[in-house]
């Protein structure tokens, strides 16, 4: 089982900035794709962004100019940066992780870690 441990949530005021990270473990094989979704209270969980092992990068239109998803594959780490945080951003931010060994797609999640936005 591939563990995601994420760290950087908070509070913060808008306009603000926070980096979350993410960093996967005991994987027997590469990861694919790693990125984060979030959820709010009453609210599905969506997609923030997404990025696969060759760097290609996908972002949520709500986010894009705003939030920036890296990763290091060496460490198995990817984080995200966010700038210009709005009250509306306020959620609890989940880690994915997509690992495809063979013809079998295995999709492991984080535990979240809470990101609050005040006016």
């Amino acid at each position: 089982q591939v563990q995601l441990v994420e760290s950087g949530g908070g509070l913060v005021q808008a306009g603000g900035s926070l980096r979350l990270s993410c960093s996967a473990s005991g994987s027997k094989f590469s990861i694919n794709t790693m990125g984060w979704y979030r959820q709010a209270p009453g609210k599905q969980r969506e997609l923030v962004a997404t990025i696969t092992n060759g760097g290609t990068t996908n972002y949520a239109d709500s986010v894009k100019g705003r939030f920036t998803i890296s990763r290091d594959n060496a460490k198995n780490t990817v984080y995200l940066q966010m700038n210009s945080l709005k009250p509306e951003d306020t959620a609890v931010y989940y880690c994915k992780a997509s690992v495809t060994p063979f013809i079998y797609a295995y999709v492991y999640w984080g535990q979240g870690t809470q990101v609050t936005v005040s006016s």
